[in-house]
């Protein structure tokens, strides 16, 4: 082998060893987890106001519009579980001819990542009814599962069901 063909050798190997480590640091340096911005307790608690104010529009819609589209709800004053947009709307159509006001008596927040979190506890619903115009405060647990779709917050999962003893 020449000196001029060993020193080509010798270059073509250097290069080709600078490009693999430049490739293993890009690859390195993209793999890396970017900073996480987890939303707070407070944050995810809050979602529960906008769901609320939704309900005093008294538009099943503008509710229904809170969940995602393939979100389950399993509601507390009926027995269908409802795993669709048009289904939850049906739920709310119903639900919101008793000017439901709600308020919540105890909070427990799972934030599980950046784009997931669980909302669980206790609250309570002011439910006035259509004929007599009486109201009666009704009790339950809840359970609301949170995704971040396309940037909104969207209920994947909600739970409701009356308090057993009460």
């Amino acid at each position: 082998m020449t000196r001029r063909s060993m020193t080509k050798r010798a270059a073509v190997v250097t290069a080709t060893a600078v490009v693999a480590l430049g490739t293993i640091g890009t690859v390195a340096a993209t793999a890396a987890p970017k900073h996480e911005v987890r939303p707070t307790k407070t944050q995810i608690a809050g979602l529960f106001d906008a769901w609320n104010k939704a309900l005093q529009t008294g538009d099943s819609e503008k509710v229904a519009n809170l969940y995602a589209k393939d979100a389950v709800l399993l509601p507390t004053v009926s027995n269908k579980v409802r795993t669709n947009h048009a289904e939850i709307v049906d739920y709310f159509d119903k639900f919101l001819q008793s000017k439901p006001v709600g308020k919540k008596v105890r909070t427990i927040v799972d934030v599980l990542d950046k784009d997931s979190a669980i909302d669980t506890g206790i609250y309570e619903f002011t439910l006035t009814d259509k004929a007599t115009g009486k109201k009666r405060v009704v009790e339950a647990r809840y359970t609301y599962a949170y995704e971040k779709i396309a940037g909104k917050w969207k209920i994947v999962n909600h739970h409701s069901s009356a308090m057993p003893e009460g």
